[in-house]
């Protein structure tokens, strides 16, 4: 039996929104635009890999300052062809945006010339006359450039953080701050190694630009089909098949894309009408899409651009990155499989049909190249240590190998869509980073970043969990208004020190916030995954999302977990791992069967006293899973035993009741 043929939007790239008629942004950009992009795109790869690979041709060698400059200055140019001036993504570019355009370059290249003489002379300081009114222009360029590309929350609270130093003097406490005029603040924006083109940028050019070329490459050449019918082959047959399915298929797209609302636009095309087709309710299928795309952003190797700076910030290798979020990542996706499992069992709902089915043998036979790519850049990230340059020998060996298959072999026309594509994912990424620096800037000529550290601390006391608390509701409030990434950056420094000072583990602390950040794409009034979803399933969006918060509970109480317990990020001997590991998933399992009134292989719980022992598998399951820490007055041993107790007649009663159902024939 062949494999199930996907429908065209399956193997549209993650990172790029379907139309009604099926193209994609990618495609719908034309004439001259279209080569202007491809021509940029190709530009900032060859400077990347020039820079990257310290090719030194011709005898140049570039200072970082200039090559940040140079590549933040194309790409942001670029985004003024890509992004419309009222919102969007593809389309024929205006005058305006000609204009805009054309100021971003000669504005790069004025940075770029000058370069050295701005790190040799201190202009973040004391810049000279023209060099004040080229930053200027380029401070508004970011601007303009984030709210196209961020939208309009986003670009309203960068704007207000990028024009703080102007009147830090006049806040009340604990926010005022050292103050700065005008045109002091924007030529340290612009030309410090502390704002704009610091630590986000410094990321985006050292290792991310390889990362998505190799995500946009993958799913051009047909790794996105090849998961898909992986999970189909794999899954698909047991009972609630189409919703595991999507939970596996959208978290390997969704941490190539680093893109909670891509994900679900692209993978829910599929999966969405696949669960209504096998007794999904609509809001049950959208909230699934929703979490499981939620996840994937969380889920190595890749986990989307946020990892990557989340290195750039804790001066770690990614790697180290990659490994501590493998175990939360697994208990997320742990949680949600478990309750997909229970709702399926407690409807009576089935797989998808066999013929519907790919033949999994022709599966691995067709894709295996896809799993020898993914082992050679797991080989040079884990063992060799060169997470810069894998994703660029990953990519090159994809693309090789793609040109012996015809099934995927890319034509002139393809070849240009996925630059163009990979080209519109790198400017999207430019402008929110650049507009996103502008606040890490503000924190840092003001000083205000230590001061709310401080008033943190001094409001938590001694009391690590109230900490923890403000800074969860701190992360969730502010990701409802940014992208994954401005939020991560945004608490990275103001949050993170705080929690850091309250003795909690740097690394657990850093992935805290940023799963705290993602909890708003689930979670009303926001829920910008779930709504999203919603549309495509013809559901409720405010239905949809309490749905969704249902379905991904774990991820408000696994930070906790791991936070307090860094054996659960991987900082404790292998042998405390594995126990907290565990025991941690026994505890996610009973925590998801109190959720869905459905203890998976045991049976259902209902009844008048049915809330109660749903209460009960809840509270046990907490213990259980509860972290190895001394704020919490049981020890390891006793809070897992007695969670075991709580859960003892539950469990029970759900056999009781499993026992009594009539046999089906």
């Amino acid at each position: 039996m062949s494999s199930a043929k996907p429908s065209d939007n399956a193997t549209k790239p993650a990172f790029e929104e379907v139309a009604i008629d099926g193209s994609t942004p990618a495609e719908r950009i034309g004439g001259m635009a279209r080569w202007v992009v491809i021509g940029g795109t190709l530009a900032g790869l060859v400077l990347v890999v020039h820079q990257l690979f310290n090719l030194k041709f011709m005898g140049i060698v570039l200072i970082d300052g200039r090559y940040l400059y140079i590549l933040g200055g194309l790409f942001l140019a670029l985004s003024f062809l890509i992004f419309q001036m009222r919102g969007g993504k593809g389309g024929q570019p205006t005058i305006l945006d000609w204009i805009l355009f054309a100021l971003s370059l000669g504005c790069t290249a004025y940075l770029g010339q000058t370069a050295q003489m701005n790190l040799s002379q201190g202009w973040e300081y004391a810049a000279p006359i023209e060099a004040q009114y080229v930053a200027i222009v380029f401070f508004f360029l970011i601007l303009e450039a984030t709210r196209r590309a961020g939208g309009l929350v986003l670009f309203l609270i960068v704007t207000l953080f990028a024009f703080y130093p102007t009147f830090a003097g006049h806040m009340p406490d604990p926010f005022t701050g050292f103050q700065s005029t005008f045109m002091q603040t924007v030529p340290y924006h612009i030309f410090s190694a502390e704002s704009s083109f610091g630590i986000p940028m410094k990321a985006f050019g050292g290792v991310v630009i390889g990362f998505i070329l190799f995500g946009a490459v993958l799913q051009r050449t047909g790794g996105g089909q090849f998961f898909n019918d992986l999970a189909l082959g794999l899954v698909g047959g047991y009972r609630g098949g189409a919703a595991k399915v999507s939970i596996f298929a959208s978290g390997f797209m969704g941490s190539m894309s680093g893109s909670v609302i891509s994900n679900v636009l692209t993978t829910g095309a599929v999966s969405i009408p696949a669960m209504r087709k096998t007794g999904f309710s609509a809001k049950t299928a959208a909230a699934t899409e929703a979490c499981a795309s939620t996840g994937g952003v969380l889920m190595p190797p890749i986990m989307g651009a946020t990892a990557f700076v989340m290195a750039s910030f804790l001066s770690r290798p990614y790697v180290d990155i990659a490994l501590a979020a493998a175990i939360p990542s697994i208990l997320f996706y742990w949680g949600l499989f478990t309750q997909i499992d229970a709702y399926s069992a407690r409807r009576g709902l089935r797989g998808l049909p066999k013929p519907d089915l790919p033949v999994l043998r022709d599966v691995m036979k067709e894709g295996w190249p896809y799993i020898f790519v993914f082992a050679l850049l797991l080989f040079m990230m884990i063992v060799m240590r060169r997470e810069t340059s894998a994703p660029f020998y990953a990519t090159v060996l994809l693309l090789v190998v793609n040109q012996f298959r015809a099934s995927h072999r890319l034509d002139l026309q393809k070849l240009t869509n996925m630059i163009v594509g990979v080209g519109m994912g790198l400017a999207e990424l430019t402008a929110i980073l650049l507009g996103v620096g502008l606040i890490v800037g503000s924190f840092s000529a003001t000083g205000l970043a230590g001061t709310l550290v401080n008033e943190l601390v001094f409001i938590a006391g001694d009391n690590t969990l109230v900490l923890v608390l403000m800074g969860a509701i701190t992360a969730f409030i502010f990701g409802m208004g940014m992208t994954v990434t401005a939020c991560y950056i945004f608490l990275a420094v103001v949050l993170a020190p705080a929690l850091e000072a309250g003795g909690l583990n740097q690394l657990a602390v850093h992935l805290f916030i940023l799963y705290w950040g993602m909890v708003s794409f689930i979670t009303p009034p926001v829920a910008l995954g779930a709504f999203a979803a919603s549309t495509m399933a013809g559901s409720n969006p405010i239905a949809t999302g309490f749905e969704a918060m249902r379905l991904g509970g774990v991820i408000y109480i696994m930070p906790f977990f791991f936070v307090l317990n860094p054996a659960l990020v991987g900082q404790a001997p292998a042998w405390e791992v594995a126990v907290a590991l565990s025991c941690a998933m026994v505890g996610v399992l009973m925590i998801s069967a109190s959720l869905q009134g459905y203890v998976s292989l045991v049976g259902p719980i209902r009844g008048a006293m049915a809330l109660p022992l749903r209460v009960m598998l809840f509270i046990g399951g907490v213990l259980i899973a509860k972290p190895k820490t001394d704020l919490l007055a049981l020890s390891y041993g006793a809070s897992f035993l007695l969670g075991l107790a709580i859960c003892a007649l539950p469990l029970w009663v759900a056999w009781r009741a499993r026992l009594a159902e009539p046999r089906v024939a």
